[in-house]
């Protein structure tokens, strides 16, 4: 597992998370976070989905310093999810993202929500960390109670 703290630079950080903030981003209404898991919902946005690109070039153009800095040729994925405040933190189910490769995820804003990895490790969720491991480590998102919302873009890929 790799953690990269400040993983863009501000300039480029600022941008993607001042977009992604405000009310042009187009989040999508998902009414489970697991596969077949409807105990709970996000909202997401699909960069990449099956391979394909899923958007227009604007957000790809908004992601590409983060896409610039991952070493791969080929992206399975790319999803940003928006999670709301709950009043206690919501541990959602274990899983993985796919078989094989290699998950990230990129943390746009701070507040006390987590990734937790089945080994009990933490991951706090502060902004522009980048989180790389392997694809078929068992983990799983939080819910925040401190802010109004948690967003990650989540990465999965083909490692070189």
């Amino acid at each position: 597992m790799n953690i990269y703290k400040n993983f863009l630079p501000k300039k480029d950080f600022q941008k993607i998370k001042n977009y992604m903030l405000s009310d042009s981003m187009p989040w999508y209404f998902s009414d489970e976070i697991v596969d077949n898991n409807f105990d709970y919902f996000q909202f997401s946005y699909g960069f990449i989905v099956k391979g394909s690109q899923n958007c227009n070039n604007f957000m790809m153009e908004l992601i590409s310093p983060i896409i610039k800095k991952i070493k791969t040729k080929n992206f399975y994925r790319i999803k940003a999810n928006l999670l709301t405040k709950t009043k206690k933190i919501e541990e959602h189910p274990f899983h993985i993202d796919q078989a094989t490769g290699t998950t990230g995820i990129y943390y746009l804003n701070n507040c006390n929500g987590y990734t937790e990895f089945k080994n009990n490790k933490k991951i706090k969720s502060e902004e522009n960390k980048y989180v790389e491991f392997n694809s078929e480590l068992l983990h799983r998102g939080t819910s925040c109670t401190d802010e109004k919302i948690r967003i990650v873009i989540n990465f999965n890929y083909e490692s070189i």
